[in-house]
């Protein structure tokens, strides 16, 4: 694993390349589910650019059991959140893509995080991570996250009210130092924002640093961007350093994180493509379409190279102002009439799913 954000784009498509076709030729031995359908659709094995690498819709995932490996192997099953009737994503991963999937992660964090654990909050109920062997994304997520920090607060309680004696207690114990708050953007927004404005409470996360993602759709019905958010936690509850990321439990670890100039950022293991949603032709950079995501991680599942329900648009290659290498760009949210099933877009009247 590199260092993920000093590769210029052409050096890295040049190494990821490789390894997506190490990959694809892999999952054909070892899903015959996979291998079907690339035969179906005649794609190439091999390829000579990232852009015609095979990819599968995320769609998939709801409705096929797709794994590269034997049963026995599998360690733990991540499953997308869905709305009662919905089906979920299931995601076998094995020992070996778990361990990859968190090294990843350890270093796309690295530049905001240090390699310091820090005193942690998170923004969520701890019953989310109940069931150790099957996680949702939410957990998923939560248990990711949570090797960044130590000295562990959930911030609710299991009836998803706000723990504000305990929240208090723990800010005034870590008082002057810098605290990791992490959590999923609509929860924060209903649970801990509009909770402390809507009662009056008085909480001072001080030197905090925010990481959050997931649940935008919500917040945009509400007429909230990433600007305002940012403005009305720092008016509320005083933080001061918010850093949103994208990414999704088909390819887990594969996180793009936002610089400080507020742009999602390709580490060096993963990139972006944006495709014409009706004839998927490989789009210019500034137009709008749908976000197709590769990445080396995923051996024990078909993941590699998946066409996502989400828009966006690529802004710039190797120019963004902070200094990171490599494309840079922004979500718009999902594609008009998409199922929904956000991480945190489906906790609704007091039932987690």
């Amino acid at each position: 694993m590199t260092v993920p954000y000093h590769l210029a784009q052409a050096i890295k498509e040049q190494q990821l390349l490789g390894k997506l076709n190490e990959l694809t030729a892999w999952h054909v031995e070892n899903c015959e589910p996979y291998k079907e359908m690339l035969r179906k659709g005649s794609m190439p094995l091999e390829v000579r650019q990232i852009d015609e690498v095979p990819y599968l819709p995320v769609q998939l995932f709801k409705l096929m059991d797709l794994k590269s490996i034997p049963q026995e192997d599998i360690i733990k099953i991540l499953k997308s959140s869905g709305t009662t009737g919905q089906q979920v994503s299931k995601i076998y991963l094995d020992k070996d893509t778990s361990i990859a999937q968190t090294k990843a992660l350890v270093e796309v964090m690295k530049p905001i995080l240090g390699n310091k654990r820090l005193p942690m909050i998170i923004l969520d109920t701890k019953s989310v991570l109940k069931d150790r062997k099957s996680f949702s994304a939410r957990g998923a997520g939560i248990l990711g996250f949570s090797n960044f920090g130590r000295k562990h607060f959930y911030a609710l309680n299991d009836d998803m009210s706000l723990d504000v004696e305990g929240l208090q207690a723990y800010l005034k114990e870590y008082e002057g130092q810098c605290i990791l708050l992490f959590g999923f953007t609509f929860m924060i927004w209903q649970y801990i924002y509009k909770e402390t404005r809507d009662k009056g409470i008085k909480l001072d996360f001080g030197d905090s640093i925010l990481i959050h993602g997931g649940g935008w759709k919500k917040l945009k019905d509400e007429m909230v961007d990433a600007k305002t958010f940012n403005r009305l936690l720092k008016e509320q509850l005083n933080i001061q350093n918010v850093h949103n990321y994208y990414g999704m439990v088909e390819q887990v670890g594969s996180i793009f994180l936002e610089c400080s100039e507020g742009h999602l950022h390709a580490p060096s293991y993963a990139d972006v493509i944006i495709r014409n949603p009706i004839t998927f032709e490989t789009l210019k950079n500034g137009q709008q379409g749908l976000i197709q995501v590769v990445s080396e991680l995923p051996k024990s599942y078909p993941g590699h190279s998946l066409l996502t329900e989400d828009l966006g648009t690529i802004h710039g290659i190797d120019d963004c102002s902070c200094g990171w290498k490599g494309k840079y760009f922004s979500v718009a949210g999902r594609i008009p009439k998409a199922e929904l099933r956000g991480c945190s877009d489906t906790y609704q009247g007091g039932v987690q799913r």
